[in-house]
């Protein structure tokens, strides 16, 4: 299947109409996409575009803003997320975030894997050891930290708390993984990690990342979406977005003539 935009796949999240508002300030701009099923969408643009606020919309993250006015509509697998009966808690349990700054918890490695699934209702010692291990491996820090899962996760260096932070994300099983600028802190070994961590994901996950860095989001992702004052200015495979792009306010930012 083919979207209008180019992009293949099924829409795992379609956004239609977001208009988002703090107080009078406009933070985004009737932003319409569909977001494909297991690929890797980037939205990149210059500080204060809106990237942020549009990602943390998916998963209801705004909702603790004071003030957020938000309409329009944003739909996980056809279901309206911002419907009355919709609970953000098991919302944010199916599209998961890391953030910009690796935030681990004060506790072991093992016990900030397994706070999700705890705080979800998991008891079972054996199903927990068998989440984290899993979670682990698909963020491919298991093997750095097998043999020291009871040591405090505050000891491991920035690129795997940012890893572990991933795993933390994963082990209360998504179905889709938002990252905001999750390498934005990180050396270009631990970046390179991320990004190579990220190909991996999408096989399983709809992933959604957050970036300022271009060549990141054509390295990574499988669609682009550029955002400029709220708007929307254009979204495609990012192949063509980053090669012919239509709108030639893409081409002036993506060629360094704007921003």
């Amino acid at each position: 299947m083919t979207n209008d935009d180019g992009t293949s796949g099924r829409a795992k999240i379609t956004v239609r109409d977001l208009t988002v508002r703090y107080g009078e300030a406009v933070a985004l701009d009737r932003v319409s996409l569909d977001v494909p099923e297991h690929r890797v969408t980037a939205c990149i643009g210059p500080s204060g575009c809106g990237k942020s606020t549009f990602l943390r919309c998916l998963n209801r993250m705004n909702d603790h803003v004071r003030g957020v006015r938000i309409t329009g509509e944003v739909r996980l697998d056809g279901h309206d997320v911002y419907a009355p009966d919709v609970d953000p808690v098991i919302l944010r349990q199916r599209v998961g975030m890391v953030f910009q700054k690796s935030n681990p918890f004060p506790k072991s490695i093992f016990e900030n894997v397994a706070f999700g699934p705890r705080v979800h209702g998991e008891r079972d010692p054996v199903r927990l050891r068998e989440l984290v291990e899993r979670s682990l491996r698909q963020a491919a820090l298991w093997d750095e930290v097998a043999d020291r899962l009871d040591r405090s996760a505050l000891e491991l260096s920035g690129g795997q708390q940012q890893r572990l932070c991933i795993a933390r994300a994963l082990a209360v099983e998504p179905e889709v993984l938002l990252m905001d600028e999750p390498a934005s802190a990180l050396d270009p070994i631990a970046t390179a990690k991320i990004e190579e961590l990220i190909q991996e994901l999408k096989a399983e996950y709809t992933i959604v990342i957050v970036t300022h860095n271009m060549q990141q989001a054509a390295r990574v992702s499988d669609c682009t979406a550029y955002f400029y004052l709220g708007r929307l200015v254009e979204f495609g495979p990012t192949e063509r977005l980053f090669t012919n792009p239509s709108r030639p306010e893409t081409e002036d930012y993506i060629t360094g003539r704007f921003g």
